[in-house]
């Protein structure tokens, strides 16, 4: 509704209270209603149009997916022991990891290689930036 029918009904309220006040004040409470809705229903319009648009796959709305948890890990490195070293371990022991300082953890989402990045450290908590997102082959490869 723009703000010539606002006008035109406004205008049309005030004739009709001169004619008939208790019609008029239906009228009158009537659009004041009809602006209310209008407001609201711009206000949502402004909400939507916020939102990010979901991208969709096949003319299919993936929207549905996007609340399912996943379990995202970041692997700083790996290393194969024995199980004689590995009961030995204890508060203190130090573990070799097969990553030096410096190089990219690998971010893993369901144990599935998607990314790689740079330990951050961030009001005193550790986080990764990305800097390389896998290829879809290295995605494929991960799966298996």
């Amino acid at each position: 509704m723009n703000q010539d029918e606002i006008d035109a009904i406004l205008k049309g309220a005030i004739n009709n209270s001169q004619e008939n006040p208790a019609d008029a004040e239906k009228q009158e409470q009537q659009t004041i209603e009809d602006i209310q809705d209008n407001q609201t229903l711009q206000e949502e319009q402004v909400i939507e149009l916020k939102r990010p648009p979901v991208q969709q796959a096949n003319g299919t709305n993936i929207e549905i997916l996007l609340d399912i948890p996943l379990e995202v890990s970041v692997e700083l490195g790996r290393t194969k022991m024995v199980i004689r070293d590995l009961v030995q371990l204890g508060p203190g022991s130090i573990i070799e990891l097969d990553k030096l300082i410096g190089e990219p953890v690998d971010l893993l989402v369901n144990d599935n290689l998607i990314a790689r990045g740079e330990v951050v450290v961030f009001d005193e908590n550790f986080g990764i930036r990305i800097t390389d997102i896998a290829t879809p082959a290295e995605r494929l490869k991960s799966l298996r």
